[in-house]
């Protein structure tokens, strides 16, 4: 029989079809659960800063010190020159392989327009030196929240550096979404890295 399998005399055609059946299903749902997802680029018009980090290389592992299973600390970042007119940068960081939808990690907003990186270990505070704000990330918290996956298969967590034409008019604590809603006609461009965790 097929994969070896063997099966009494007296078993029935129908349970033999309905076995193939389960087990083919068994298969399939591991490859899709696991196996190579398709990138989910920003559209290239948009990717025109350059986004960096001394820690990790694009779609490299993210370094256990900067997870949940570590110190859980930001990563350092660096970005190129953004575009004439930037008065303030945006960054969130999403888990986009996350069981229940994307999970988001990281919401800042209001930094600096001189600023060119964020230092390893970003402060756990609502407001930080030269006036950038920390929203609320998924897990409730004002403050960075490092990859912790479930066990099994890597997911990819995108830093999304936003290069806007104004600060935002928003208090810290502010969600994913009501970030995104304000600076929805302001973004004068926007650089992305991916980098992954497996547990």
């Amino acid at each position: 029989m097929a994969l070896g399998i063997k099966y009494p005399a007296h078993a029935s055609v129908s349970r033999r079809v309905v076995l193939l059946i389960a087990l083919f299903s068994l298969i399939l749902l591991t490859v899709v659960a696991c196996g190579p997802k398709a990138p989910t680029p920003a559209k290239e018009a948009e990717v025109t800063i350059s986004l960096s980090s001394a820690a990790f290389k694009e779609r490299d592992q993210i370094p256990v010190k900067y997870t949940c299973d570590g110190q859980d600390i930001s990563p350092p970042l660096a970005w190129g020159e953004p575009p004439q007119g930037t008065q303030a940068f945006a960054l969130i960081v999403d888990d986009i392989d996350a069981p229940a939808g994307v999970f988001t990690h990281w919401v800042i907003f209001n930094i600096p327009s001189d600023s060119h990186k964020l230092e390893e270990a970003i402060a756990t505070q609502v407001q930080l030196p030269g006036g950038a704000l920390q929203g609320k990330n998924d897990s409730r918290e004002i403050s960075y929240a490092g990859p912790c996956p479930p066990g099994g298969c890597a997911h990819r967590y995108q830093f999304t550096l936003y290069a806007l034409d104004q600060p935002v008019d928003l208090k810290a604590g502010v969600t994913k979404k009501q970030l995104l809603t304000a600076i929805q006609e302001h973004i004068l461009a926007q650089g992305q890295l991916t980098g992954t965790y497996q547990r």
